[in-house]
């Protein structure tokens, strides 16, 4: 910009100086001054921004489509060459009406270059509005029956946590990681970016329903950078700070029972007399996972709502419906929670056995930035993962010591802030008892409400969840 801006009769070192390079713009293109305040808006600065550009290039007799583009994505190979190129003089302020008057032939678009325009800005703009406002979600998988279902389509807000801006900026518009029908990368990883986020309304609580990246996306065979790794969605249950553990299936906070979600599942035995229940029930009381023919067996399982479980004892028929919870004290070996779940044997080679299972659990102390654990044989297995994959740092374990970076260590300081997410249906989520912390950096937002919910296993006329539509989530 210095050369540029020397054209119009202004001092070169205006062009290199941040924002105030913008005022400047805004007085050579003739732009109101109040714009300048605009500039300070998280997303609409982009916009703005955009927009001051092309009229300075405009300015600059830079009328076509190719020159925007040029100057807009290449102003380190254009701005110089223009800077040092005769025939390129400034015009005055395109966004004055004597400057429109001037110049209206060269200004006149045409029916494709408009349209043109407006596609670009609505993919701008639509980007703008799922990168730092909010996005929409769909449920998966059952993890979060029945609170959440699949098949439900919810909002998720950036704006609450605070947006996290991109990673890897250079990615195919409204694609995740991955292109529609061809299946190659979505994004390139040429450019990546560290890690940021926003000032939000508030911090993530205990209890929300948030997305995230899944954290076992970092060392897969498939890596991908952080913002482009699957999206999950479960409920915080620790914060950075707390101590949690899971006594007989339920989740306690610092000694304190946690609020169990009311419409959250469990496994439940249930025997009946044999001769056979109605196939209705199973969809009227939310009967998930029912193996086939289950209805008409003396005994079956089923994931379901406490309040169904209630409902279900009172029909005639049914002898006993009892949860199914995993004894305190003894370790699941087919069923194996965190660490032992996905045991790294070069990270922590040896693991002790905590004798924990997916409903008794801990305690565990959910890391904070600026904590400082000591590291031993029982603490060091538990935050390998974290000190190692999740904050950089290169981790080994040779004759019995720790090594971080080289340097013999007994304990460390976390970096990040972490959190500990589960499932709602608790017997039938892969969550924090399997793979651990999901750390600040992994956080996508909180979601806020259901939009749309469809029922594939429905039929046409009731594919759609009429009652579930802008449902709060809570």
């Amino acid at each position: 910009m210095w050369k540029l801006f020397q054209k119009a009769g202004r001092p070169g070192w205006e062009g290199i100086v941040p924002l105030y390079n913008f005022l400047i713009i805004i007085k050579l293109t003739g732009r109101p001054a109040w714009w300048f305040i605009l500039l300070l808006v998280p997303g609409l600065n982009f916009l703005v921004a955009l927009g001051l550009l092309i009229d300075f290039l405009k300015s600059y007799g830079k009328f076509t489509l190719a020159e925007h583009f040029q100057g807009v994505v290449l102003p380190f190979i254009y701005f110089p060459k223009w800077g040092g190129d005769k025939d390129t003089k400034y015009l005055g302020q395109s966004a004055g009406p004597a400057f429109r008057e001037k110049y209206k032939v060269a200004l006149k678009k045409t029916q494709t270059r408009e349209w043109t325009d407006a596609i670009i800005f609505a993919v701008i703009a639509a980007t703008l509005i799922r990168t730092l406002f909010i996005e929409a979600y769909v449920i998966p998988s059952a993890s979060m029956e029945s609170s959440l279902l699949i098949g439900d389509y919810l909002f998720v807000s950036k704006v609450n946590y605070g947006a996290r801006l991109p990673m890897t900026p250079l990615a195919f518009p409204f694609a995740h990681h991955t292109m529609p029908l061809i299946n190659t990368k979505a994004y390139w990883d040429g450019i990546e970016l560290p890690y940021y986020r926003l000032p939000g309304l508030s911090d993530i609580k205990k209890g929300d329903v948030v997305v995230f990246n899944y954290p076992m996306d970092a060392d897969s065979p498939l890596y991908r950078p952080v913002d482009k790794r699957e999206n999950y969605i479960k409920r915080c249950q620790g914060t950075p700070g707390d101590t949690l553990s899971v006594v007989n299936a339920q989740v306690f906070i610092n000694s304190k029972a946690a609020i169990t979600p009311p419409k959250g599942e469990m496994t439940y035995l249930v025997k009946t007399d044999g001769n056979g229940l109605n196939p209705q029930l199973a969809t009227d009381l939310h009967l998930s996972d029912v193996p086939p023919d289950g209805l008409n067996s003396p005994e079956f399982r089923t994931n379901t709502t406490e309040e169904s479980a209630r409902i279900l004892r009172s029909y005639s028929g049914i002898k006993s419906v009892t949860k199914e919870v995993a004894p305190r004290g003894a370790s699941d070996p087919i069923n194996a929670v965190y660490p032992a779940a996905f045991a790294n044997p070069v990270l922590t080679p040896k693991i002790p056995d905590y004798k924990w299972n997916v409903d008794n659990f801990g305690p565990i102390i959910v890391p904070k930035k600026g904590w400082t654990v000591k590291l031993d044989s029982l603490t060091y297995p538990l935050y390998a993962r974290c000190i190692s994959v999740y904050e950089g740092n290169k981790v080994e374990v040779s004759d019995g010591n720790i090594l971080i970076n080289g340097q013999k260590a007994d304990s460390y300081t976390f970096k990040m802030n972490y959190y500990f997410m589960m499932g709602d249906n608790r017997h039938n989520s892969e969550d924090s008892r399997f793979w651990g912390f999901v750390p600040e950096d992994h956080i996508v937002g909180k979601a806020l409400f259901i939009w749309m919910s469809i029922d594939d296993n429905a039929s046409f006329i009731h594919k759609i969840r009429w009652s579930r539509l802008f449902n709060l989530i809570h």
